[in-house]
Parts: structure tokens; C-alpha cells; sequence
């Protein structure tokens, strides 16, 4: 008779233990932007709802910023970074190849021997890297840090007027673990390949090597086409992510979606039905879109305002390149 190969055992459920992030230390004002782009801070302020964003300073690497993050963040879940057994980082502004950041930071962080991986799916990156976590914690034990980090002016070109005002820079975390209650529920993911060149990487890498004078890739986005798939297929998510948790709009506490536009985020608040009284993030307005930073940051923001509170049950959507997409209810730390 042939051996069987033995599983491990882990928790019955996992929930988020602990939010924490990190914000450059320099402000961004629209008008700072339009003096490179045909734009306004009216303009700006009507179509994104973005007043300022952060912008990283050299000494504020990706594994800094992620650092300082994922330090509040296992000292808000009440645990050591020794208890971390598995480093996940949502990321695409990494510049190099290879080790992933994820390697870094677990090191930085004091989690050693930790393993360590970075997800590139872009602004739904965090979700995707949230909804592994709680896999593992179920199927192995343990504590899991997720981390979306984010240096987006590595890859704007400031001059491109659909791209410029949107984006800044910043870092959260959150750690997963054992729950003797369901705390993280059912991911709804995917993506539509075929609108992969709606946001994506002006040339590719190698193009540097074969034309010495090819311009540093940048970050290109179609910002209409984005506008409408988010608000009219991103919302049918939404409500997948609610349905697959067994919940209704009615359930609901707290909605953080990605913080692409705060329009998006209006129009997909209407169109999923959510009740005046659900908090909604709306960390877009001072911190610009972060990508995969951008649910973490706007969670620890949500929390540390105190118009949501541990305990309350959230919606967490995140949507971009790809065009990717993942969405699950979660209990606040």
C-alpha cells in the first residue's frame, strides 16, 4: 500500500489581528502638479476628488516605507515579529527582478526565516494577497503579514497629463491569524485579459537595452475606459464578494474600496446599494491612489477616524491592471 502524503493542520478560521501604515513625509498640492501638466486644482479636485498626495523621498525605499508599516502593524495584533511565518507584499513599483521585496522586509522586520513572496496584480494586488493569507493561516497556522507597497513616482512621468495628478506613495499592512470565529470571508477574483493594455507599462524593460535613447518606462492608463468598466463590471463584483460571505449590503459596516477616484468610489457606493450609515474610505482625497498600498492605508485611516471600529464587518474591493480584480468581507482589526 502506497504512503499517504501528510497535510498540515491550521486554524479553523483566520480574521486581520492588526492594521498599520506608513505615509511619506512630504505634501503634494495640485498646484505643484500642474506646473508640468495642462491642468487645474478646480479640474483636479472635480474629476479624481484629489486635494494632495504623498510623494516618497529617496531615503523612503519601498522596504523603508514597508518597514515602518508592517512594524505598527504585528504591534497592533499583539504579537512579536518572530510569530510572522510568511511575508506576502502587493507590489508592482519594484524595480528589480529579483529577490522580491517581500524577502526584505520580512528581514527588516526581524521576521527571520520567514518566507516571502510579492504579488503583481496591480491596485487589486493588496486583496489578492489578503485573501492567500487567510488560505494559509486555515491550511497551515501561524501569522501571515501582507503588505502593499507602493513608490508610484518611480514610474509617472509628470508630464503625462492622464496619469501625473493621480498617483502617490505610501505603504500598509495588515497581519492575519488564527480566529476561533470566520473573520476574513470567500475572495471573488479574476481578471479580463483582453483590456490589459487599459493600464500598463509604456515599453518593456528590455526596450532600455535595444534604444539607449528609449525614455524610462512610465505607467499609461486609459482613464475613461477604466472609469466605466470600474464603476459598471467592478460593482457586480462587489456584490459577488458580498453573496460569496453569505451577507447583504444590510450587513454591512464599512466599505474600503481601492482608492482609484473618488468619483469610482461614489458611483460604485450608488450602484451596489449601500445605506447612508456605512462608512466609506475616501483616503483618495489626501493620499491620491497608492495602488496596492491603497486599501491598507485607507483602512488604518477609516479606523483611526473612528467612523468604523474593530468588529465591524467590511467590503474590500480592489480592481486595476490586468484589468484584475478581487474582492471579500473582512471583520476590522
Amino acid at each position: 500500500m502506497k504512503a499517504e502524503i501528510a497535510e498540515s493542520a491550521g486554524a479553523r478560521h483566520a480574521r486581520i489581528l492588526g492594521v498599520g501604515s506608513y505615509r511619506p513625509r512630504r505634501i503634494v498640492g495640485n498646484d505643484e502638479v500642474c506646473a508640468h501638466i495642462d491642468s487645474t486644482d478646480e479640474w483636479i479636485r472635480s474629476r479624481t476628488g484629489i486635494v494632495t498626495r504623498r510623494w516618497a523621498a529617496p531615503d523612503e525605499t519601498l522596504g523603508v516605507m514597508a518597514e515602518q508599516a508592517a512594524s505598527k502593524a504585528v504591534a497592533a495584533a499583539g504579537i512579536t515579529p518572530a510569530d510572522i511565518g510568511l511575508v506576502i507584499a502587493a507590489t508592482f513599483t519594484h524595480l528589480k527582478q529579483t529577490p522580491a521585496i517581500a524577502t526584505e522586509i520580512g528581514h527588516r522586520i526581524g521576521a527571520a526565516g520567514a518566507a516571502g513572496f510579492d504579488i503583481s496584480a496591480g491596485c487589486a494586488g493588496f486583496v489578492h494577497g489578503l485573501a492567500l493569507a487567510a488560505d494559509a493561516v486555515r491550511s497551515r497556522g501561524g501569522h501571515v503579514l501582507v503588505v502593499g507597497v507602493e513608490r508610484m513616482t518611480d514610474i509617472l512621468d509628470l508630464t503625462d497629463r492622464s496619469t501625473a495628478f493621480i498617483f502617490g506613495d505610501g505603504a500598509g499592512a495588515c497581519v492575519v491569524g488564527p480566529s476561533d470565529t470566520p473573520g476574513i470571508g470567500p475572495v471573488v477574483w479574476g481578471a479580463d485579459g483582453s483590456q490589459a493594455d487599459a493600464i500598463t507599462q509604456s515599453v518593456p524593460w528590455d526596450a532600455l537595452r535595444t534604444d539607449p535613447q528609449q525614455p524610462f518606462p512610465a505607467l499609461r492608463q486609459e482613464g475613461q475606459r477604466v472609469f466605466r468598466w470600474a464603476v459598471y463590471e467592478v460593482s457586480k463584483v462587489a456584490v459577488r464578494g458580498l453573496e460569496a460571505a453569505g451577507l447583504t449590503v444590510d450587513d454591512l459596516d464599512a466599505f474600503v474600496p481601492h482608492q482609484a477616484n473618488e468619483r469610482i468610489i461614489d458611483a460604485m457606493t450608488r450602484s451596489i446599494g449601500l445605506p447612508a450609515r456605512v462608512a466609506v474610505a475616501k483616503d483618495i482625497v489626501t493620499t491620491g491612489n497608492t495602488s496596492g498600498a491603497s486599501i491598507p492605508l485607507a483602512m488604518d485611516a477609516l479606523l483611526a477616524s473612528g467612523k468604523a471600529v474593530s468588529g465591524d464587518t467590511a467590503l474590500l474591493v480592489g480592481y486595476g491592471s490586468g484589468l484584475s480584480y478581487a474582492a471579500l468581507v473582512a471583520a476590522l482589526p
